[in-house]
């Protein structure tokens, strides 16, 4: 791992990662191939953009003659692939655009990718590998669909995605499997519990909450608010992806929970009462079409094959997430105004709805 390809990198998990993998590898170098769409914020990284071992390319994932151009000029050998449309509303409302990143973008990455494989095949047709690239795709548990009140996603639970979202997240982890299998390409999937913690963009469930709570804003919660959700730090988040490109085995999944499972209403209840507000502020609204009951993931296999395991109880790092969107609030003002702000009001402006959690 000396030069690493790391797409929608001016995300939320893609900044954490970024400034997570610059700090405990001090051999690597990093490339950010960030399209800069809505939830993209190059202020994410301004703490490290005058490092030398960091870089910044604007472009699209879907730009294969760029990301060519990109592992020709920088050798790149590993690929972590956060790119993505994720935000269920969205996806309901503007379907292509998921399908047309999440997947074709995929594709066009992973054939990239191939093509700077040295294969030479015998006369059995055995495959043996010069030089190869890690491609690690980024996913979500909510390929999976929805559990009852029991069980928990395990990496051989049947995919059953229920938006358009999901549905491409789904379609984009087969077609990495396929390049696995097909080809021999080493990779890996990873599939996270819903993230929290800093640089989080506000139409997800706890930014949003903390910025409406702090300025006495109707807080939407959708249904009866009892959704629930395994919640996992976005510190994590990014130690669990790195054990994974260290440690983990060609072609495997590996699932990355936090095991911490609590219902929306709790988590907007817990804020409330941190910053000191009143309940009056909730505002229970119509169901959005197809929401998922419940999530809940077992990262058993993560945690006894590779040795990861979460460091931060769920009440600590609430807490200290809490406390990060108070003392940036410019940061949050900057991401609130202009695009992001007539998108909320469009969406949300008739039903008051809650942001995908």
């Amino acid at each position: 791992m000396k030069n690493v390809l790391v797409t929608g990198g001016a995300g939320f998990i893609g900044s954490n990662f970024i400034k997570y993998l610059l700090n405990i590898n001090n051999d690597c170098s990093i490339v950010n191939l960030d399209l800069l769409t809505y939830a993209g914020n190059l202020n994410n990284l301004r703490d490290v953009e005058d490092n030398p071992r960091y870089i910044f390319v604007k472009g699209d994932i879907r730009d294969h003659e760029l990301v060519n151009e990109l592992f020709t000029k920088h050798k790149i050998d590993t690929v972590v692939n956060f790119a993505a449309e994720s935000h269920v509303d969205r996806s309901i409302t503007e379907p292509e655009i998921f399908l047309t990143t999440n997947i074709i973008g995929t594709q066009t990455l992973l054939d990239v990718a191939k093509s700077y494989w040295k294969i030479h095949l015998n006369d059995k047709y055995d495959r043996e590998y010069r030089f190869g690239v890690k491609f690690l795709q980024v996913s979500t548990d909510e390929v999976y669909g929805a559990l009852g009140k029991t069980g928990m996603f395990t990496e051989t639970t049947p995919l059953a995605p229920n938006s358009p979202y999901s549905a491409s997240k789904a379609s984009a982890d087969m077609i990495v499997r396929a390049y696995h299998e097909t080809f021999g390409m080493p990779v890996n999937i990873t599939r996270c519990s819903n993230n929290y913690g800093p640089y989080q963009f506000p139409e997800k469930l706890i930014p949003l909450m903390i910025n409406n709570c702090k300025q006495d804003k109707k807080l939407p919660v959708y249904g009866d608010g009892m959704q629930i959700r395994d919640w996992l730090h976005v510190s994590d988040h990014c130690s669990a992806i790195y054990t994974v490109l260290c440690k983990g085995k060609n072609g495997e999944i590996y699932n990355v929970g936090g095991n911490n499972e609590k219902a929306n209403i709790e988590i907007v209840k817990l804020i409330i009462d941190t910053i000191g507000k009143q309940e009056n502020l909730i505002s229970y609204v119509k169901d959005r079409p197809g929401h998922d009951r419940r999530y809940a993931i077992d990262n058993t296999k993560i945690t006894t094959q590779l040795g990861w395991k979460p460091a931060y109880s769920f009440e600590q790092g609430m807490k200290e997430t809490i406390q990060w969107y108070s003392e940036h609030a410019n940061w949050m003002e900057h991401i609130t105004s202009g695009a992001y702000l007539n998108y909320y009001e469009n969406m949300y402006e008739d039903s008051s709805a809650l942001a995908t959690v």
